[in-house]
């Protein structure tokens, strides 16, 4: 991202020197007062620090750390994803003074939180900014904003993407695996006349769609230190967009609701053949399609251009310090553990498949075990591959639970008829710009 972004804020916000300010929510031993955010200095005598995240089996992997430091406990609540209402919680907490110490935030929501003023630089912690060169670049980016001096949350997990598929399916229907976009629709046609679809079309989750974007140059936001720009109807995103619209058209994908049930069946069904989806959806299909155990395997994403070697990147997130926390050093210092341990990082691919933003985790020996449900393919090397291959410069906009919604209930009148994507796009473009006036933020018309 850009260093302009940064700029930008001042305009925005009128405390750039995070400081702490009222409760941190934290549960606080009486001998280990609060110290001042700006200083971020090791708080004195034990302390209690609040941790909100919906990482499943979090539980587990904070109990190490606490088997390890009782002078540093860590209470852990969890709840929905982050737009399922966690980011709500989030936003309420901020307006009441009363948020969590940490808390768990996806790469896209960081800059909302930002232009709230609601976070903590945690670079401002010499034990982070020392540990800048553990991180993939791009993710590091991802949470610095393109600013070197600064971080606003510490990466947890990337999403790089790659082609998830029944392998028994293809190779039954003696068809290829593609490995571009276009023999991926010329597969889809070949899907369909065997009776199922070759994907699912998320006509809610625009989070994938993004992924898409990403991986074919589109860039939707951009920052010149003095106002936004917005750009969802770009030439690159276009393309993408006019590509679906095609396959919807043509009743080649399903267009089921994702993370229902309904989305389940689609897989666990054998109707639904593929998921181009980030590393985190080998949970998901293990968890949602548990009859399907030993036919699925792993690719790399199709590509636009053959020859080309691009991954895009849906998800991930990072553990965010609030700036209202009364003990930042002992938060960094556990939001560092949690994110760059080995210990702590196996834990947290085996409870929810969560794959590390660090260039020591991707090579992790975990990594290389070969996964049952996979056909005891070594699925993480392909997305040890792909994370390589994420092009850093994509930025998110500070308004994008609302870009989401509007581009949300968009698809999904694309879905039943009414309209294209394309039209969505053009619509949310319109509607994100304005929501950006209404908040006071500079944007480009």
């Amino acid at each position: 991202m850009r260093t302009a972004f940064r700029a930008a804020s001042a305009l925005l916000v009128s405390a750039l020197a995070l400081t702490a300010c009222g409760s941190g929510g934290s549960d606080d031993d009486a001998s280990g007062g609060g110290t001042s955010a700006a200083s971020c200095a090791p708080s004195s005598g034990p302390v209690t620090i609040s941790y909100t995240t919906w990482i499943p089996g979090i539980e587990n992997v904070v109990k190490v750390w606490n088997d390890k430091n009782p002078n540093i406990q860590v209470k852990v609540q969890t709840g929905p994803n982050g737009n399922g209402g966690t980011y709500q919680n989030f936003f309420n907490q901020l307006k009441a003074n009363n948020t969590p110490d940490l808390g768990h935030i996806e790469y896209d929501a960081l800059p909302s939180f930002r232009v709230q003023d609601g976070l903590f630089d945690v670079a401002s912690c010499d034990i982070v900014a020392k540990a800048k060169d553990q991180f993939i670049p791009w993710t590091w980016n991802q949470v610095s904003f393109g600013d070197d001096k600064s971080a606003w949350g510490v990466p947890q997990d990337s999403g790089p993407m790659a082609l998830f598929y029944r392998a028994d399916l293809f190779e039954k229907n003696n068809i290829a695996i593609p490995k571009t976009w276009d023999e991926y629709a010329a597969a889809a046609e070949k899907v369909k006349a065997a009776g199922g679809y070759i994907t699912n079309f998320s006509q809610s989750d625009i989070n994938q769609f993004a992924g898409f974007t990403w991986q074919a140059g589109g860039r939707w936001f951009a920052n010149d230190g003095q106002q936004w720009t917005v750009n969802l109807t770009d030439d690159k995103t276009k393309k993408v967009a006019d590509y679906w619209q095609n396959l919807i058209s043509k009743k080649l994908v399903s267009t089921v609701p994702p993370w229902t049930t309904e989305w389940d069946n689609a897989y666990n069904s054998s109707s639904a053949w593929t998921w181009v989806s980030a590393v985190w959806g080998a949970n998901s299909i293990m968890s949602g399609a548990p009859k399907t155990a030993g036919k699925w395997r792993v690719a790399p994403m199709p590509q636009w251009s053959a020859g080309e070697d691009i991954a895009g990147n849906w998800g991930g997130s990072a553990t965010a310090v609030f700036k209202n926390s009364k003990h930042p050093y002992e938060a960094a210092q556990f939001a560092l553990w949690l994110n760059t341990s080995e210990e702590a990082l196996a834990l947290l691919n085996k409870e929810a498949q969560l794959y590390p933003a660090t260039t020591a985790g991707t090579k992790y020996s975990y990594l290389a075990n070969p996964v049952e449900f996979y056909g005891d393919q070594k699925i993480y090397e392909v997305f040890a591959d792909a994370s390589g291959k994420v092009t850093p410069d994509f930025t998110w906009g500070p308004t994008m639970t609302s870009t989401y919604a509007n581009a949300s209930d968009g698809f999904k009148a694309a879905v039943s008829g009414t309209g294209t994507l394309n039209d969505a796009l053009t619509a949310t473009q319109k509607s994100t710009i304005e929501t950006l006036k209404s908040q006071a933020i500079p944007v480009k018309e």
